[in-house]
């Protein structure tokens, strides 16, 4: 327990610009955590931490704070190096379920500690879920037992995980403080720490389709993550990626663990491979061509069977989903005119996406695992005039129409 501090002289110490103090920021979460500090007061703190700032310190001391607030990961004895990877969030954004099989391939263990989409971008455990039957709501010692069965766990945020992320990032959501640099390296920061990990990679991502619009902002925001990872003794590696246009050729949960799947096999897209082989290699130490060897040789897609089987879905139905979720209505999307395609918006094709859907704009909403992209073309393509730009799946006509003005807005041919 730590020393109690009068919580409105932290506040207006924060409001003034000046430095708070390890203990001052512990006692804030802790009172926070334990619903002694108001909800109105912790959102006057997080407006006064988005108008000034936070130093290093500062933001170390409020992840550390952050991540003894609940349970962690705790590892006891000999065992392969703990890792994991995080995105801040792209459109078509598939690495993770690619990835964690994959680097559970290579003598790793890996708990997956996910979230779901908000916005225009998607999330890890909506996918997951478009399985029938997969059950992402694992207890720590669910995951643990899991680890030590097959090197991989895949999961959301349990109640115990974090409690104070969970509680501040619901305040930051409707006071219009998401967008706040501290707060936004405390909040993954201490999610990823709380899994006891020895390497993380974070993707970093930037462009329309992204929550950082711009490359400066990226390398802030990793900047500020890699700094407070290594103060926890972490060692922490970044990738700055752009995110204007989508990644892969489809958008939409079931859709994009289809092309999962395919990358699995050793098809799929190129760009999509690219990046799974580049972080791979990152939290690893294998080099590329070893990691595309595992994946050709059938060990990645068996090892993510064995993740379906073991968190309660049937591997059986992974490669007819696209039979189980079947929107009402799939249309091909074809090319009004010939040339070069020149961009391809990632920013409106995920808004087209969350508007059929696929995505929540609330943390409330339900999302439809069966509407999306697929076959979405890519930049630097030459096309004809009538060639196929990507399949719109919808559940109406109207919601068809609407995907398809919205797609022909995103793209532009040269």
């Amino acid at each position: 327990m730590s020393e109690h501090f009068h919580v409105p002289s932290l506040i207006v110490k924060k409001r003034e610009g000046l430095e708070l103090a390890k203990e001052e920021i512990r006692s804030l979460i802790e009172g926070f955590t334990r619903g002694d500090v108001a909800d109105a007061q912790m959102s006057a703190f997080a407006m006064a931490v988005y108008f000034r700032g936070m130093t290093a310190a500062e933001t170390a001391a409020l992840t550390y704070a952050m991540l003894e607030s609940g349970e962690r990961f705790a590892f006891q004895g000999e065992h392969p190096p703990v890792v994991d990877k995080h995105s801040t969030g792209g459109i078509g954004d598939k690495v993770s379920l690619i990835l964690a099989p994959l680097v559970a391939c290579c003598d790793c263990w890996i708990p997956m500690v996910s979230g779901r989409g908000l916005g225009i971008t998607g999330g890890t455990l909506d996918k997951l879920e478009s399985i029938p039957g997969f059950r992402v709501n694992l207890s720590i010692d669910e995951a643990m037992r899991q680890l030590e069965r097959i090197q991989v766990a895949m999961m959301g945020q349990t109640e115990q995980f974090c409690p104070a992320d969970k509680k501040l990032y619901a305040l930051r959501d409707v006071t219009g403080t998401v967008p706040s640099i501290p707060l936004i390296t405390a909040s993954i920061m201490s999610k990823k720490l709380a899994e006891s990990l020895d390497r993380l990679v974070l993707d970093v991502k930037y462009g329309s389709g992204a929550f950082m619009k711009t490359r400066e902002q990226a390398i802030v925001l990793a900047d500020a993550m890699v700094a407070v990872g290594r103060e926890m003794g972490v060692e922490v590696s970044t990738e700055l990626n752009a995110m204007n246009e989508p990644l892969g050729h489809a958008v939409g949960n079931a859709l994009e663990v289809i092309e999962s799947l395919e990358i699995m096999q050793g098809r799929g897209p190129k760009d999509l491979l690219a990046l799974v082989l580049s972080q791979a290699e990152k939290i690893t130490k294998i080099p590329q061509d070893q990691l595309l060897t595992k994946i050709q040789s059938g060990a990645v897609i068996e090892k993510f069977k064995s993740i379906v089987s073991q968190q309660g879905g049937d591997s059986k139905q992974l490669f007819a989903l696209s039979d189980i979720h079947r929107a009402a209505v799939i249309r091909e999307l074809r090319s009004e005119a010939g040339g070069t395609v020149t961009a391809f918006d990632a920013g409106i094709v995920g808004q087209s996406a969350l508007e059929l859907g696929a995505g929540r704009a609330r943390s409330s909403d339900p999302v439809d695992f069966a509407v999306g992209f697929d076959r979405l073309i890519k930049t630097g393509v030459c096309l004809e005039r009538g060639d196929v730009i990507a399949r719109i799946h919808a559940q109406s006509e109207s919601a068809a129409n609407r995907a398809e003005q919205q797609l022909r807005q995103a793209l532009m041919i040269s």
